[in-house]
């Protein structure tokens, strides 16, 4: 049964190390939580490590930049694992071929930046889709339309059996008050339609080898037990915790705040029905980081 707790320091003392979710529960696709920010610098000046480490499908150092644009200090943090440069790195190995085709916006251009992680990269070419030899997804191109308007393009896709590498594992964000699709909806809407699909970011492990090797250059005594996953999607953060065996902490008030009726907290019977559906056990609950 998880545990429902008021502010992060009740437990703080207990971990050395944060891993932490962004979107919904740092910043809003907006700006910066006051109170998260103000939580986190805490728990840093404590001692403790942030990690932050987020589904976004861009570099490290977009995510810093994006940021900084939302007021988020860097003082609230010690180091980024994304999963964009989880995918980035696989891409440059080759896994979907070297010429790949791009589904997603054009502002994710930056993906595909040289590689400066491996030695000797592939040479990635973008490519229409009928010359490719696999898909690289960082979004659908219009976030505000069903995924399945792209069931043409992927229909022609699964039937020249390419695999799809998805930069971002998330199906829904909510920016703002605006709930957006993430390419983590196309992957799974191929899939269903008899593609491949392959996932980088939460809940599957390559993002978490990525985030304890930042955690291991920051201090190399942290175990996974000192670790606290922090996050606010159960599919995603919770789940990817679940499977890692890393504590967790689950913003109830991010994607979730209508089902467990959390305005400041989470109502306790809607809390357990809302977990108990999800067949989820998170360590600890909250409405906010604070």
């Amino acid at each position: 049964m998880t545990q429902i707790i008021s502010n992060l320091f009740e437990i703080s003392d207990r971990y050395d190390a944060l891993f932490v979710d962004l979107w919904g529960c740092v910043h809003d696709g907006v700006k910066a939580l006051p109170d998260a920010v103000t939580a986190l610098q805490a728990y840093r000046k404590g001692g403790g490590k942030v990690v932050l480490v987020t589904n976004s499908p861009r570099p490290r150092d977009g995510v810093i930049k994006q940021l900084a644009h939302f007021g988020v200090p860097d003082d609230a943090w010690d180091d980024i694992a994304t999963s964009g440069d989880s995918a980035r790195t696989a891409m440059y190995r080759g896994m979907v071929g070297t010429q790949v085709w791009h589904l997603g916006p054009p502002s994710d251009k930056h993906f595909f930046d040289p590689s400066d992680v491996l030695d000797d990269p592939a040479d990635i070419h973008r490519v229409d889709l009928e010359d490719a030899e696999g898909i690289v997804c960082t979004g659908p191109f219009d976030p505000s339309e069903d995924p399945s308007v792209l069931r043409p393009q992927l229909l022609y896709a699964k039937q020249k059996g390419l695999k799809l590498l998805c930069a971002n594992p998330d199906i829904v964000v909510d920016r703002g008050d605006v709930r957006e699709w993430c390419a983590g909806a196309v992957a799974a809407l191929y899939t269903e339609m008899g593609g491949e699909s392959l996932y980088f970011g939460k809940p599957h492990p390559p993002i978490y080898d990525l985030a304890r090797r930042k955690l291991y250059a920051l201090d190399k005594d942290i175990s996974d037990t000192g670790i606290l996953a922090i996050g606010d999607g159960i599919h995603t953060d919770i789940k990817g915790a679940m499977g890692e065996d890393i504590d967790s902490l689950f913003i109830s008030g991010g994607l979730a705040a209508r089902e467990t009726e959390t305005e400041t907290q989470p109502d306790p019977d809607a809390l357990t029905r809302y977990l108990e559906k999800e067949t989820s056990a998170p360590t600890y609950t909250i409405g906010h980081l604070r």
